[in-house]
């Protein structure tokens, strides 16, 4: 019989697991850990088919030493960011990684982060806890145009949202589609068009540092950045440089390249950054959602064994 471990369920993450646990599911243990450091994988992973990964790096070099180890079951879809899947797959080891569960939680929090970039509030709240009475102007929404870097399903709930609040939704995607209530542009149309630029792509070997330097000097002046996908697939220093010379009027951001941010990293300096620790598919329905999935995986998996 198969037998799995979730290794970092911290978050809340180890109650959600044991309300959508059901008698039948492979056994699972779990692990409240909230940081694994590489070279203890190999004692912690021993006599485990298979492992749940919430946020844990798994490089290559130390999973070559778990032997048991045979499947990765990634709880969201950036896998990329925490292992390397060809690799593993080379040594024996398959990555599964779980799409679409924080559909709606994922487009929620972009359009709040949109929303707080047009409209200051974070930084007024923040001067009014220092006794600082903080008035900032503007950006009126509607009638303005929002481009989507990238549309799959996260995508397809901003377009909704932003459609409703009277926006005009444009898109670029790598593959062609069609979608109502939103135009699809060329690149170049959506980032000198969009006031309003919202990331969803995928992290992989092609979309990393896809919004370049040279990318991000073709958005339109005073823009709002929005990214609530992977921090590696915006160049980071020449998303500061912008943000810095006013090009990039504000951005929001739920994603890094180092995760948790450094304390006293450059982007908590600027004052024209709302900033959200990675917590975009964070609600009940979410989790629920990703671990019920998680352990749908897990039964296929325990059914080939």
């Amino acid at each position: 019989m198969m037998k799995g471990l979730f290794m970092d369920a911290v978050d809340d993450l180890a109650a959600v697991f044991r309300q959508v646990v059901r008698p039948d599911d492979p056994h699972v243990e779990v692990q409240e850990r909230a940081h694994i450091a590489p070279d203890e994988l190999p004692a912690l992973l021993a006599g485990y088919d298979f492992v749940l990964d919430d946020h844990t790096q798994m490089p290559t070099e130390a999973l070559r030493a778990c032997k048991d180890l045979r499947h990765i079951i990634f709880l969201g879809t950036g896998a990329r960011s925490y292992m390397h899947p060809e690799e593993l797959e080379a040594i024996g080891i398959k990555v599964h990684i779980i799409k679409g569960y924080g559909d709606i939680a994922v487009a929620e929090h972009s359009i709040a982060l949109m929303w707080d970039a047009a409209r200051g509030i974070a930084a007024m709240d923040g001067g009014m806890r220092r006794g600082e009475w903080i008035r900032t102007e503007g950006t009126q929404l509607t009638g303005k145009t929002i481009g989507l870097l990238g549309y799959g399903g996260i995508a397809a709930e901003v377009a909704r949202i932003a459609a409703g609040s009277g926006m005009n939704v444009i898109a670029w995607n790598r593959t062609a589609k069609t979608a109502p209530n939103v135009r699809f542009v060329d690149l170049d149309t959506l980032l000198k068009e969009s006031h309003v630029l919202s990331v969803h792509l995928l992290l992989n070997d092609e979309t990393r540092d896809f919004l370049s330097a040279q990318r991000i000097a073709q958005l339109r002046p005073g823009a709002i950045l929005i990214n609530t996908a992977r921090g590696a697939v915006v160049d980071e220093a020449a998303m500061i440089a912008a943000l810095k010379s006013g090009h990039i009027r504000h951005a929001g951001l739920d994603v890094f390249n180092t995760e948790p941010l450094p304390a006293g990293h450059e982007l908590t300096t600027l004052p024209n950054v709302t900033l959200s620790a990675h917590s975009a598919f964070r609600t009940p329905e979410a989790s629920e959602t990703l671990l019920r999935r998680a352990l749908d995986i897990a039964c296929t998996v325990a059914g080939k064994a």
